[in-house]
């Protein structure tokens, strides 16, 4: 059934609004019966972790949950700016999980603070693996060290979370300058964008080396960067991060490309035109360039197996890996992915832990 203006209908809204209203009528009540004793380990408060651990809470096991961030939420705190997720609906979540008797312990990365190995002695009887992908892709070029050069996660987290939920390295003001680039074209790109736009930059531009139409980003997040300001560069390719006299990133060089034959995944290889080289002014300059797993954990856990630079191998159907009371789900096995999706992944994995635990 179309709407008035013959568009379709916004099921996305109806239903954020059923849940909303539900929530703050009727409040969320996580049913937990007589505990069973059992001592869960749950390594990341994101979307994956929080919703393990909800199921495995209706299954009455003792569920702790561990994050290398100050609070709990993961993504959903630490990486969506506020203006597309409010906080006050993960801190409405973490609420509903807190009353039902989960516990977090936050300031624990697990390699340095304590291994997986370390959880078991502990006494966990399990551990379920949910710490996503958290390292940004690197560009490897001249000048990424500059200062005004930034990660996409770095600047998202410093822009958009309060000062009392930032670890030590990632507070202090963020100086944004009135020329804005960034460089990328998923939703990364468009938040930093939008996120630049409203720190009160005054030009803000997007690079991306291929045409629009083929962008990873949905479109309905540039149109809204668009409608706020943001400018797009397609077919180009940044090479030089250039200093100015105070050391600071003053300038961009970049080459005009082409499309070229497909590549492994189908897309038209974007290819340098010879001597189209040109320079963009810019103070700030952000890297949206994807996520990768850190390989940390799998280095430092005896018998997890891992793939790819660092993903969990896990079996797709049970969440199992390699290692014995040791699961696995979401981009940390999957790679990035969205939320609902890890959320979902999280829901099974708590089944086949409820029936290992047993």
């Amino acid at each position: 059934m179309p709407t008035k203006r013959d568009g379709p209908v916004l099921t996305g809204a109806l239903e954020e609004f059923v849940a909303d209203y539900e929530g703050k009528t009727a409040g969320v009540i996580i049913p937990v019966g007589e505990s069973t004793g059992k001592k869960m380990a749950v390594v990341g408060a994101g979307p994956v972790g929080l919703s393990c651990a909800e199921q495995l809470t209706r299954f009455s096991h003792w569920v702790t949950i561990f994050d290398a961030k100050p609070a709990p939420g993961g993504l959903l705190v630490y990486g969506i700016p506020g203006f597309k997720l409010p906080k006050s609906i993960c801190a409405a979540i973490w609420g509903d999980l807190q009353r039902a008797g989960v516990t977090f312990v936050g300031n624990t990365t697990i390699h340095r603070t304590k291994t997986i190995n370390d959880l078991f002695h502990e006494g966990f009887e399990a551990v379920f693996i949910g710490v996503g992908t958290w390292r940004d892709m690197p560009m490897g070029m001249v000048g990424e060290e500059l200062q005004g050069v930034y990660k996409g996660t770095e600047f998202l987290i410093r822009a958009n979370v309060d000062h009392y939920l930032l670890s030590l390295d990632l507070a202090g003001a963020l100086e944004v300058g009135r020329k804005v680039v960034v460089i990328g074209g998923g939703k990364t790109a468009s938040d930093c964008l939008r996120t630049a736009l409203r720190l009160g930059a005054d030009e803000v531009t997007c690079l991306y080396r291929r045409t629009e139409h083929v962008m990873p980003g949905g479109s309905h997040d540039r149109d809204l960067a668009r409608e706020e300001g943001a400018g797009f560069e397609f077919l180009t390719q940044p090479v030089r991060f250039n200093p100015g006299k105070d050391g600071r990133l003053a300038s961009i060089e970049c080459l005009r490309m082409e499309l070229g034959e497909p590549d492994a995944k189908g897309r038209r290889r974007p290819l340098p035109i010879e001597g189209s080289n040109f320079h963009v002014q810019a103070d700030t300059a952000i890297l949206a360039l994807g996520y990768q797993p850190d390989p940390i954990i799998g280095a430092t856990t005896p018998g997890l197996k891992t793939y790819n630079r660092g993903l969990i191998i896990t079996d797709p159907e049970t969440r199992t890996t390699s290692r014995m009371g040791v699961f696995a789900a979401g981009d940390v096995a999957s790679g990035p992915n969205l939320v609902v999706t890890a959320m979902v992944a999280g829901r099974k994995a708590a089944n086949t832990i409820d029936a290992y635990l047993y």
